[in-house]
This record gives C-alpha cells, structure tokens and sequence, in this order.
C-alpha cells in the first residue's frame, strides 16, 4: 500500500513502509524506513537536492506521525540517471532527533 511521507513540503508517494522504536543513548527514538521510485533526469535531480539537507520536519498523514528526522541510511538502485526514462528504486531510512 502506498502512502504519502513528506519531508518539510518535499511529498513521497512511497511504498513498504515500516515503523520501528530504537533505543539509542538512553533514548527512544523513532525510525521510519521506506522504499519509493525516482525518474531520472529533473525529477532526479529534485529529490536528491532535496535530500541533500539530510535533516527534515517528518509527516506521515495516515500514520499520524510527526517528527523533526535525519537520513540514517539510503540507498538507490542506479547511479546514472541521465535518461529521464530510466527509473530506480530507493530507499530510505529516517531517524527521530532530540
């Protein structure tokens, strides 16, 4: 099932999405992990300057979670990306900061 994570006003339509709490330093901390597909070319190029900030207001709507998150992992399935029929998978994994 597809669901909606936004990142500040940045929306994913993203898919096999998957909450967790982990204890780290004494604290709970949520983490969120997903996996969302990204067209080569400009709407590459949008997510990835996007996700160059690496730190993010997180909502998820339908899960009814809102965080201040940081990229803990990610990962894509190409590195090229110039041919803006190509498409690849990512996948990326949020971390909850306090």
């Amino acid at each position: 099932m597809d669901i909606e994570v936004i990142l500040d006003e940045f929306v994913l339509n993203v898919s096999n999405f998957k909450e967790s709490v982990i204890n780290k330093v004494g604290k709970e901390l949520r983490t969120i992990r997903f996996d969302f597909k990204v067209r080569g070319g400009t709407e590459y190029h949008d997510v990835t300057v996007h996700l160059y900030k690496t730190t993010f207001d997180v909502k998820v709507p339908e899960k009814e979670l809102a965080f201040k998150g940081t990229i803990n992992n990610y990962s894509t399935s190409r590195n090229d990306f110039k041919d803006e029929q190509t498409v690849a998978d990512f996948q990326l994994e949020l971390i909850e900061t306090k």
